[in-house]
């Protein structure tokens, strides 16, 4: 008698124990087909300006030299992630090249994505003479605050998920989104969410080390590089989805392993920000003894 509530209490608690996966990736309105996947990276495209106006303009800079940079360095940030993604994954398209086009289906590789932005970006600020170290402080906690919310669209889409996993916090994946090999299990690692998890505290540390000032400018980017790399990495490891390998290690993987490298050197020979500013207190008192000198 006491066996039939317990099995149905067990199976009651395992059922709202995992995260349920979207049952559908777009919204139809009428005419329009709204695809999930592309309204998470539009949201995190707008948090980021929102929070890098915020920043900027407690710099003392003017909140739309934030949009004109934005105008620059998305597009050339989403075609970079095309990009990357289509060069890395290249044998998914053999014989649909035409499928290298449809990004709503997802397919955005982020370090292709961050670099055509950063570089794009990089090249506006200096066409503009708007000054870059700032500005650089000034979005780079922004940058994984996108991300975070970005990420979204591989739960919608039901894409780039773990290994299997009987946690309470498992993903549930539909059938047909399964790999082959595991058509008869039904939740997995949740990698999107402990990216944008990592993510969105990357971005707390990077503003709260950044009111610290103990960084030089412009070394705030290196913080980000740094955090994303180690986050990304892991996160790698546990993915299951068929990715390209060099020497039987996933390209991703190598990525992250090299931006923490040259992040990492680029910070450990870096100035303290208080050494900067002692320095240039030294110029402006040999300045001042000069133009005493003059007069």
């Amino acid at each position: 008698m006491s066996t039939s509530p317990k099995g149905f209490g067990s199976e009651m608690f395992t059922l709202v124990a995992s995260i349920p996966s979207p049952s559908s990736n777009h919204l139809e309105i009428g005419p329009l087909n709204l695809r999930f996947y592309g309204l998470m990276i539009a949201l995190g495209v707008l948090a980021a300006v929102w929070l890098s106006q915020r920043r900027w303009e407690a710099r003392g800079g003017d909140r739309e030299d934030i949009v004109s940079i934005a105008f620059v360095a998305v597009p050339a940030g989403l075609i970079g992630a095309r990009l990357y993604h289509v060069i890395t994954d290249w044998k998914k398209f053999e014989g649909d090249w035409w499928g290298a086009l449809e990004v709503w289906n997802g397919g955005l590789g982020i370090p292709g994505g961050m670099l055509c932005g950063f570089l794009a970006g990089l090249w506006y600020v200096r066409w503009r003479n708007l000054p870059a170290k700032p500005l650089m402080d000034a979005i780079a906690p922004a940058l994984p605050l996108a991300q975070a919310i970005g990420r979204f669209g591989n739960w919608f889409n039901q894409e780039l998920f773990g290994g299997p996993t009987d946690l309470p916090w498992g993903l549930e994946i539909d059938a047909q989104h399964r790999p082959v090999e595991h058509l008869d299990v039904e939740t997995f690692h949740p990698t999107f969410l402990y990216e944008s998890l990592w993510n969105l505290g990357l971005c707390g540390f990077l503003i709260w080390i950044d009111r610290r000032r103990v960084l030089a400018p412009g070394k705030l980017i290196f913080v980000y590089v740094l955090g994303y790399g180690i986050g990304r990495l892991w996160v790698e490891l546990m993915r299951i989805d068929p990715a390209s390998e060099i020497f039987g290690v996933r390209v991703n993987v190598w990525v992250s392993l090299f931006a923490i490298a040259v992040s990492a050197i680029a910070l450990a020979f870096g100035r303290r920000r208080d050494e900067v500013a002692d320095e240039f207190t030294d110029l402006e008192a040999l300045s001042s003894e000069d133009d005493d000198m003059d007069s």
